[in-house]
């Protein structure tokens, strides 16, 4: 079941919209303020966003560029030509202006979700984790983890395989695709400096070592 964030402080208009999306067999997540939807993009990554540009505290246009590797259709009473392709531009995937016509609104929804599945083979997810292979960037919810070239490599094998325990060996032949810098000797502390980055800002716990095997990412 997709996702759906709703960021619209305008309740009657919120709920409208909430009432068609789960008819349509949508999950639906609410934020009424801009900082309230940086709060619940900290904690869960949905599908697609819903973003209202006039809003409490951050506006739309404060929020958008720290949304990363999820479609946005901006759902605006704003009509001016330049204030859409800015958007556009500034990484909207789609705008609709207020009023609208459900029916337009569903359709773009469908659209934005099929273009971002075909990317989807190019980013990996577990948990709040976002791996991006073509952009070589990590996130833990919104927040970019700064890895080193040897971390990436291994986390990207982790999320690639989430419910296996890769072997030390395996870990170690597969991450020298991307990167020559991890020895048998080195591995321990490479992957206990990629723990503790994600920990810190995740505050939990992403990879289990499995005594005498090796590692897997650990489930919720």
């Amino acid at each position: 079941m997709k996702h759906i964030l709703i960021i619209d402080d305008d309740i009657y208009i919120g709920n409208i919209i909430e009432e068609a999306l789960i008819k349509e067999g949508y999950q639906v997540l609410r934020a009424y303020s801009g900082t309230e939807a940086i709060y619940v993009l900290s904690a869960s990554t949905p599908d697609l966003i819903l973003l209202d540009l006039m809003l409490p505290g951050l506006s739309g246009e404060e929020v958008l560029p720290q949304i990363k590797g999820i479609p946005v259709i901006v759902v605006s009473a704003k009509i001016d030509v330049d204030d859409k392709v800015a958007l556009l531009i500034g990484g909207a995937a789609d705008y609709i202006t207020k009023p609208f016509e459900m029916k337009e609104l569903l359709a773009r929804i469908t659209v934005a979700l099929r273009g971002s599945a075909v990317s989807a083979n190019s980013v990996l997810s577990f948990d709040n984790l976002r791996l991006d292979i073509t952009a070589h960037e990590v996130f833990v919810g919104q927040q970019r983890a700064n890895l080193t070239r040897t971390e990436y490599a291994i986390l990207k094998i982790l999320m690639q395989n989430p419910s296996q325990v890769i072997a030390k060996s395996v870990l170690l032949e597969r991450i020298s695709e991307d990167t020559p810098d991890c020895t048998d000797n080195s591995l321990k502390t490479h992957i206990s400096h990629l723990r503790k980055k994600l920990r810190d800002i995740g505050e939990k716990e992403y990879i289990d070592a499995v005594w005498g095997i090796g590692f897997k990412l650990k489930p919720e």
